[in-house]
């Protein structure tokens, strides 16, 4: 009697971290979109949308473009789109939308953008126009 109860707290518990995990990976896989749609957003506050660089990419933008990224970022080959796929793997992920593919990653202060304006190689890594060091 006793292992039956055991076993029926020990799926119990199974289930519920299940559920919490499943939870867990809703709540991650909704920041990444909100900041990748945000930072595609052509008519967002370029100041908000460069503090959703990583702080390494956006000194590379800054430095590629020699200008602040607030001005910068306009001019970047962005083309967003609506979200087609979003997959996490734990602190990195990637969302692809119609017309652009991003990397970004988990910092104190959220997730941050650490690659943008990104297409696939046949065979290779992506080749992204945005990117840090």
């Amino acid at each position: 009697m006793r292992s039956a109860l055991r076993r029926r707290a020990g799926l119990v518990l199974a289930a519920g971290a299940l559920l919490l995990l499943a939870g867990c990976s809703g709540l991650q896989h909704s920041g990444v979109e909100r900041v990748a749609t945000s930072f595609e957003d052509q008519n967002g506050d370029p100041e908000a949308r460069c503090d959703l660089l990583m702080s390494t990419t956006r000194a590379a933008v800054e430095q590629q473009e020699q200008a602040p990224c607030t001005e910068a970022i306009g001019d970047l080959p962005l083309q967003g789109g609506s979200v087609r796929s979003v997959q996490v793997w734990g602190d990195q992920a990637q969302v692809r939308l119609d017309g652009d593919t991003l990397f970004l990653a988990e910092t104190s202060g959220g997730w941050r953008v650490s690659a943008a304006a990104c297409s696939p190689q046949q065979d290779r890594p992506y080749d992204c126009e945005v990117e840090g060091p």
